[in-house]
């Protein structure tokens, strides 16, 4: 036999045993548990089944029952300003000695004077 005669019998022979793993089988979740959903393609635009999405969303029924979340801002209100990156006047008033309230340069101790490495 010549390759083109193979070629065609074994391109049919393998689509022929293939057949049935592209035939449409039910899947396990058709058994009414869970809704299939399915998108419509209307003149090129995609359109999904939001019903559906939105009911795979949901939480299991089954599930126990989650707490309320806290607001994140009830976990800010107990926090000191200091830690908000907010003034803090006790702190800025210790870093500011007693210039506080009149100068915008911190207290500073008086500069040492520079001494020499090698006598003279």
């Amino acid at each position: 036999m010549t390759v083109k005669r193979i070629l065609p019998l074994l391109f049919f022979s393998l689509a022929g045993s293939a057949a049935p793993a592209w035939s449409a089988q039910p899947d396990a979740a058709s058994d009414g548990s869970a809704a299939s959903c399915i998108d419509v393609v209307v003149n090129g635009e995609h359109i999904p089944s939001y019903d559906c999405l939105t009911q795979k969303l949901m939480p299991k029924a089954g599930g126990k029952p989650q707490p309320t979340p806290e607001m994140t801002s009830q976990a800010i209100v107990g926090k000191p300003s200091n830690q908000l990156g907010l003034f803090n006047y006790t702190a800025t008033s210790n870093r500011m000695g007693n210039t506080f309230g009149t100068s915008v340069y911190p207290q500073r101790p008086p500069a040492a004077p520079a001494v020499p490495v090698l006598p003279r």
